[in-house]
Formats: structure tokens, sequence, C-alpha cells
């Protein structure tokens, strides 16, 4: 069991206290009445938690100190947001957050370089979305956080997309002892001449588009800029820029069938 073992600098995560949910509560009320020393009983009798969850991102990192660093503090706003009036455990509550926590610190120091209005579309939509299920339970739909966003449910999508961790094509997925096999190797192109044929439907479906039609799917969807970005730039409204967009993506779609 030794090797599944987290190595955490400074912290001996084998003495690390588990609290139970009797003196989990105690300490809650405790922190209620004012005892200065609750809070971080809760905090240390806690941090195991964090320890769980860090490792299902131990292939994300070199080095998991500084994920449990942030996980520590999903660990505190989860403790110090939590409702005890509520028939949860501390958790059930703490575990989104403490992951919440550790995916916005991967996106954030990604070294892959994302257009600042992509970005942006993103961060709006994830915000949106914790908003939107806090009042109703229900996750919305990418549609439901386009429309009141003002954009498409493409770029929401692409946003969203480009918030996930990109992959090596040499990641190893499968070795029974013998020859490994990688990621590269499932992805093989098997289907070279119908992606040739799609490729040169798609680019005589595009030079077939007027350049004013080129230029605003090209600055969208190559530079990623935003509608209302391209508005101001040349001189028209958003609701053009989106008629526009939409009929250009219907006539290539037409072409291209």
């Amino acid at each position: 069991m030794a090797r599944h073992k987290v190595e955490i600098s400074g912290v001996n995560t084998s003495n690390i206290k588990v609290l139970t949910n009797e003196e989990t509560s105690e300490l809650f009320k405790k922190m209620k009445e004012g005892d200065p020393f609750a809070r971080d009983d809760l905090i240390n009798g806690n941090l195991k938690l964090v320890l769980s969850i860090i490792k299902k991102f131990n292939n994300k990192v070199d080095n998991l100190d500084d994920l449990f660093q942030v996980g520590c503090l999903g660990l505190v706003k989860a403790i110090d947001n939590f409702d005890t009036s509520y028939d949860v455990k501390l958790s059930t509550y703490a575990c989104p957050m403490i992951i919440g926590e550790i995916k916005r610190y991967l996106r954030d120091n990604s070294s892959l370089r994302i257009s600042r209005s992509i970005k942006d579309i993103a961060y709006k939509t994830l915000r949106l979305k914790e908003e939107l299920m806090d009042s109703s339970g229900n996750e919305p739909s990418n549609k439901e956080v386009a429309d009141i966003l003002g954009v498409t449910e493409f770029e929401v999508t692409q946003a969203l997309d480009s918030l996930r961790e990109p992959v090596s094509m040499y990641e190893p997925i499968y070795n029974d002892g013998g020859d490994t096999i990688y990621l590269f190797d499932q992805i093989a192109n098997k289907k070279e001449n119908y992606d040739l044929d799609y490729k040169l439907a798609l680019d005589k479906a595009f030079n077939n588009l007027k350049e004013r039609e080129k230029q605003i799917l090209n600055e969208r969807f190559i530079i990623g800029k935003t509608q209302m970005e391209l508005a101001n730039e040349l001189g028209i409204s958003q609701a053009q820029i989106s008629r526009i967009e939409k009929n250009s993506i219907a006539k290539i779609k037409k072409l291209i069938k």
C-alpha cells in the first residue's frame, strides 16, 4: 500500500486524524459559538478528504504540493459555507468544492494558449451554470446558457471544450505485460480517403462564400473573436454578425452534403 501514499512536503499524511460525524457536528457547534480552535480542527480533521481527491489528478502535475494547497482552499471554503441545518455530510458538500478549486487551478495554469474571448465565455458559462443550478437544482443546457449570454451554442461548446486538459498522443492506455498500446495507435487514420474528400469538399464550400462571410468565419472560429468584437470592428450590429455567421454555416452544410 505504500506505493499509493500521497507525498506532501511538510505533512505526515499517515498521521492525519479523521473526524467522526459526531466530532464534526460538535466542532461546527463550537465554531458557531466562537471557539477559536474549532475551525482549524475541522480543517485538519478533513485533510485526508483533500488527499483522496488529489490522487485523481496525479497525472496532471509533477508535484502534488500545489494541488494539496489548492484543495485545502476548497475545503476551507466548504467549511466556512457549510449549513449544518441540512441533513448532508460535510464530505458530500466539500468534494465538489475541492474538485472545483483544483480544476480552476489547472485551467489557469495550463500551458495551452487560449483566446481571451473564448476563455471569458467559458468562465461566464461555468459561473452561470453554477448560479442557475443553485436556484433550480438542474444544470442548464449549453443552448440555454448561450441565449442568456447572447452568443451561439457553438461558442459555448467551443469555450468549454477549450478548457479540457490536452492529452499526449503517446499516452499509454493499455499494457498487458507485453507491448504497450498508446493513444496514437487507436487514432490511426483508417478513414484517410474519406477525411481527404471531406476536407476538399469543405475547402470548396468555404471558397464559394462571399469575402465578408469568409472574413467573419475566420475571425470567429480561427482567431476566436466574439460577435460583439467583430461588430465593433466592422461597424455593423451584433445581430448582423450573427445572421451572416448562421447563413454562412448553413451554406457550407448545404454544399458538403
